[in-house]
């Protein structure tokens, strides 16, 4: 594979937009708001369904949990704690983009030839900002939604009635950034494979065709590398995400696993072996292709509309 590709820059030229075009980072925000959405609204059922197999303190199926969901909870408790991650991943996904668009025209523009091309390399670390910058967002924003997933009880029984009483115990109990370093290593690597597996199939789609633009490339093929992308982002990361997942559902007062990535990793090694780490892992790729495949084909699509 080459080195280098042509630009694959949304739509429009990126020297015919200065660097700090505030517009365009309006209109990049915006689009990545309407990918989280969309995200969260296909994959919200897998996501509680990873979230309650990582986190179960027995041997348990995705099958299993799916049945134990539904005949407990109904059809609604896949959905359970929605609404946090329908404002927090669109707010996530929304910086992730933002940043990803700045860094590359920062690179485009420290290039000494001044050349639309960046280098593979180049596309990593624009990921890899992105996902450092958001990770101090989703990681609070993560620790809500798993405890609202994984909490059985409901009503009155409830350990949180809502997201804005798990942010309050949460803060009470000095908790509410458990989880941040893993979630830092998962965002950072994770986002710099995502975003450069997806320029690299946009440019090779643009490298097949001279004079393809970006904006001609149709919403399916979209979804296709979006959806390649996404799976790339799991199989790099998956491990840190358990680890994560495990340490923002342990007790608040006392964790039991600890509160580092050693010692967590220690604990659950020592349990189950390195099938630990790939608990939910089946429920994650099923949820890794339609999820990544809508948010970058509702990027895509939004920033068209955008103009």
């Amino acid at each position: 594979m080459s080195e280098e590709f042509p630009s694959p820059q949304l739509i429009d030229d990126l020297e015919e937009h200065p660097q700090h075009d505030n517009a365009r980072v309006v209109k990049d925000l915006l689009a990545g708001t309407a990918g989280g959405i969309a995200q969260v609204l296909v994959g919200q059922p897998f996501d509680t369904t990873k979230v309650r197999l990582q986190t179960s303190s027995t041997p348990t199926t995705a099958m299993e949990v799916v049945r134990k969901l539904l005949a407990n909870e109904g059809p609604r408790g896949f959905y359970k704690g929605t609404l946090t991650p329908l404002i927090g991943v669109g707010a996530c996904v929304s910086l992730q983009f933002g940043v990803n668009e700045a860094m590359k025209r920062f690179f485009h523009h420290r290039n000494a030839d001044m050349s639309s091309t960046l280098s593979l390399p180049q596309y990593y670390a624009c990921g890899v900002t992105g996902g450092i910058v958001n990770s101090f967002l989703a990681s609070p924003i993560e620790h809500v939604r798993i405890r609202l997933q994984t909490q059985t009880g409901s009503g009155t029984n409830a350990e949180f009635k809502g997201p804005l009483e798990c942010i309050k115990k949460l803060r009470h109990n000095k908790a509410l950034l458990r989880g941040l370093t893993p979630t830092i290593l998962r965002e950072g690597h994770g986002c710099g494979t995502y975003f450069l597996v997806y320029e690299a199939l946009i440019a090779n789609q643009m490298n097949k065709r001279r004079g393809l633009e970006r904006k001609d490339i149709p919403a399916w093929k979209l979804c296709i590398f979006g959806a390649l992308s996404g799976t790339a982002l799991w199989l790099m990361v998956y491990p840190l995400d358990v680890i994560k997942s495990v340490m923002q559902t342990d007790n608040l007062q006392e964790p039991k696993f600890g509160n580092s990535i050693s010692s967590v990793a220690k604990t659950l090694y020592a349990n189950g072996g390195i099938g630990a780490f790939f608990k939910g892992f089946g429920p994650t790729m099923l949820r890794a292709a339609p999820a990544n495949g809508t948010t970058f084909a509702t990027f895509e699509l939004a920033m068209r509309l955008l103009g």
